[in-house]
């Protein structure tokens, strides 16, 4: 499902307007016709894909980011596949004010990064990454990763943000990332650790052993670069579910 055949983000148009939009045939912007509803939506509608065709056509995610409802963000993956960022963390323990982020991982098409505490984790390099995407991916990261990153750094997130975790649940995906990963096909190198191996390991690794920091970066890779085949994953489902089947 892409951007263009949304029409949610329009003043006034819910999601049961535009399932009988989709019913009617009318699944794209390009095949909009007014008559299909009444005067006043009709006009919004119009206004709505002139500005948002040129955003779009300018890559301007921040745009989609304000028109879109939070829970439908999903539906820009398509267009943003190739720019989106794929994040997860580490840290020390769940309190943000009491603990410290550890290993930031962040992956795109092609490349996975990992930036360490105390070497090359700064504001200004994760600001740079978060600033390069058009999208967010995470897990739980709107609880937890985004919040905890804005108070440790102060960074600011500008482009959609898509939490996998809701999505998941609306496909009846629940508990944590590994729990989906394993219900969804998805493998890891090293489904042994978990997040108190996490600490153990930048403890370890603050104690004088690198192999630790190693462990911990590679087990901080799977979880970001995961992200990616579980996103491919669950926007698929969604498809299914949301626009295909109504098509």
């Amino acid at each position: 499902m892409r951007i263009e055949n949304s029409f949610i983000p329009v003043d006034g148009v819910g999601e049961q307007t535009e399932r009988s939009l989709w019913e009617s045939g009318v699944t794209h912007w390009d095949a909009f016709d007014p008559s299909a509803v009444g005067a006043r939506q009709a006009e919004n509608i119009e206004s709505f894909v002139a500005t948002a065709a040129e955003r779009l056509d300018d890559g301007d995610a921040a745009f989609f980011r304000e028109r879109f409802p939070s829970g439908s963000h999903w539906r820009c993956y398509e267009n943003f596949r190739e720019e989106t960022c794929f994040l997860d963390i580490e840290t020390t323990g769940l309190d943000q004010q009491r603990h410290d982020v550890t290993v930031v991982g962040l992956h795109t098409p092609g490349e996975t990064t990992a930036l360490v505490a105390d070497r090359d984790l700064t504001a200004e390099r994760l600001q740079t990454h978060l600033d390069d995407a058009k999208l967010l991916v995470t897990f739980n990261g709107k609880r937890f990763d985004v919040p905890f990153l804005e108070s440790a750094f102060g960074v600011d997130v500008e482009v959609p943000h898509v939490d996998l975790m809701y999505p998941c649940r609306r496909l009846g995906l629940t508990g944590g990332l590994k729990r989906i990963e394993r219900e969804t096909g998805i493998d890891r190198d090293r489904p042994d650790l978990s997040g108190e191996d996490a600490v153990r390991l930048w403890r370890e690794y603050e104690r004088g052993d690198e192999s630790a920091l190693e462990t911990l970066v590679s087990y901080n890779r799977d979880d970001t670069e995961n992200l990616r085949a579980l996103a491919d994953r669950v926007t698929d489902r969604l498809d299914s579910d949301v626009f295909v089947a109504r098509e």
